[in-house]
């Protein structure tokens, strides 16, 4: 399981003892439990080829999601075609890994 942060843990220590509330309405939950029935219903198979590289670290990457390379693959897929996958600029790209690799050093000490 990865490690997770104090932000993390205070949450899931809330969430074991039953302290967090929904905030969302019936119809957002009814909306986005229809969007989780379309996304989950795979009826199609697809083949397709991918350097050793990049399925290497497409597979590096979901161990540390928690989830099966194939899942990830459908899952960014998916993110593609409806529009929610955004490249982020050079710039914010490093700050995103400068803050996670400061997390990941303070947590593991």
């Amino acid at each position: 399981m990865p490690k997770i942060d104090a932000y993390e843990q205070e949450m899931l220590d809330a969430f074991e003892k039953g302290k967090l509330e929904s905030v969302a309405t019936k119809a957002e939950l009814a909306r986005l439990k229809a969007a989780a029935r379309a996304t989950g219903l795979k009826d199609r198979r697809v083949n397709i080829r991918l350097s050793s590289g990049d399925l290497s670290d497409i597979q590096v990457k979901a161990l540390e999601e928690g989830i099966p390379y194939q899942t990830l693959i459908a899952s960014v897929l998916h993110k593609y075609v409806t529009g929610r996958l955004a490249e982020q600029p050079a710039q914010e790209v490093g700050r995103t890994l400068r803050r996670a690799a400061k997390r990941n050093t303070s947590s593991s000490g």
